[in-house]
């Protein structure tokens, strides 16, 4: 390995990243998709590493370049395949109708703006571990808006406790964050340890939960009247997912197999019950055009409209998302071939300390994005305990709630209540979010002090 840190390489492969890099915080303003600037800068950063590689006298160096991009390469191969397993399920489940009844059902039980306040919240905390944070906040936030109405002051309070709850409860889960799942297929955390960090997120989200639900006034919403029924297959559907997770956990502990297996052996196995679905469904069009009715004159004509079609759902897929990790994890792995990552830990876990290093990586997460920073800490791989790997793991997972723009919930809520819930109302109420940061935290190290082998410094 050549120290390329003070190079033309390095420079420029800096220069490069942090250009990427605000061209994606910028994505709302100028419309170009975070992909776009993180692949063609993994490409750059990693041809000028090769060409300086390739050009050493010593033919040792020739295929250092190729050994380390296979190598993120395998990784971002596996968190694609899980992901991507992961995402078909819950597009499944939408098409199926289940977020849909789960939403009409809060929005039509008349309960009080604090009622639904502090069931968004809780319901936001507890779906994010088993779905993720993302569509479990999008799903909130709909009924938050559907109840608050032009009630703006509720729904961006709604929004801010939803974003909270749902980071916070993706934060004790390998499935309820891109992090946490980072963090479980690296190793460093087994299945059941990220269950400690249970109480602490519960308290990163109750604090500001209940500062906030003094500003709610408890009044009683216009009632409405919504209907939604599941399709055919929508629990079959939800059974399916959860053996999924079970096969994907019993793969890592029992076999010693990468997770993404047991979720692909998951993801096959839906596709034969949407194999069934498409069946069934294609009998029932066939019945109605031969009973002489058309498709169009039956009530439900969606339903009959076209058969389920699972490669539909895995069309949908975020493949934005998708590829943006893609482009971060090289573009990191690149830094750290050339040695900034060995700088970087070595002044923040060598000169701040473990403690102090993992609370930053937190704060660090809002201003730029969890899952850049935690890849980092995973190629920094700094020799810390369990309790410090919990530590940061609970950090990056929860840090993005201090600002709106700080994870991929709360982006997406904003996006979703445009002008209501924005990155100002959000700022607004940061004193309150740092004050569940720093209690979740002091928990952890109080709470879990016997995980820590070393000394806390």
């Amino acid at each position: 390995m050549l120290d390329l840190t003070t190079h033309w390489v390095g420079y420029t492969a800096l220069v490069l990243f942090v250009l990427a890099y605000v061209l994606v915080i910028a994505e709302e303003e100028i419309h170009m998709r975070k992909s776009k600037p993180v692949m063609v800068a993994a490409g750059l950063i990693w041809a000028m590493i090769a060409f300086i590689y390739a050009g050493q006298e010593d033919t040792a160096f020739h295929h250092t370049a190729e050994i380390m991009i296979r190598h993120n390469l395998l990784e971002y191969a596996e968190l694609l395949l899980f992901l991507l397993a992961a995402m078909t399920y819950i597009n499944t489940m939408g098409e199926r109708g289940v977020f849909d009844a789960l939403r009409t059902w809060l929005v039509n039980q008349g309960f009080s703006l604090r009622t639904i306040f502090w069931l968004t919240g809780l319901l936001a905390f507890f779906i994010s571990p088993i779905a993720d944070n993302l569509t479990t906040a999008l799903l909130m936030a709909t009924v938050a808006m559907a109840v608050g109405g032009s009630n703006h002051k509720f729904v961006a309070l709604a929004c801010i406790n939803i974003v909270v709850a749902a980071n916070a409860g993706g934060a004790f889960s390998p499935f309820g964050d891109i992090t946490t799942l980072m963090v479980w297929q690296k190793g460093m955390v087994d299945f059941h340890e990220f269950f400690v960090l249970f109480i602490p997120s519960v308290v990163n989200w109750f604090v500001p939960a209940i500062i906030l639900s003094f500003a709610v006034a408890n009044e009683q919403p216009k009632a409405l009247n919504e209907t939604a029924a599941m399709k055919q297959g929508a629990l079959v559907v939800v059974g399916l997912f959860l053996m999924t997770i079970t096969m994907a956990v019993c793969a890592h502990n029992f076999l010693h197999l990468p997770p993404v297996i047991g979720m692909m052996t998951g993801l096959g196995l839906l596709k034969l019950y949407g194999y069934s679905l498409k069946m069934k469904e294609q009998k029932e069009v066939s019945s109605f055009t031969g009973e002489g009715e058309t498709t169009l004159s039956v009530e439900g004509i969606e339903q009959h409209k076209a058969p389920f079609n699972i490669f539909q759902q895995l069309e949908r897929a975020e493949w934005d998302t998708l590829m943006f990790f893609y482009g971060i994890i090289l573009c990191v792995g690149g830094l750290g071939t050339i040695g900034y990552l060995t700088v970087g830990s070595e002044l923040m876990y060598g000169d701040l300390g473990h403690t102090n290093a993992n609370i930053l990586v937190g704060i660090l997460s809002a201003i730029i994005d969890n899952i850049p920073v935690m890849f980092a800490v995973l190629s920094m791989m700094p020799e810390m305990d369990h309790g410090q790997w919990l530590l940061v793991t609970l950090t990056a997972g929860v840090g993005g709630s201090l600002l709106s723009i700080g994870s991929a919930a709360g982006v997406a809520v904003m996006g979703q209540a445009r002008g209501i819930y924005t990155f100002f109302a959000h700022l607004k109420w940061i004193w309150a979010i740092a004050l569940g940061y720093a209690a979740s935290i002091w928990v952890h190290l109080w709470l879990n002090a016997d995980l820590f082998t070393g000394t806390i410094h």
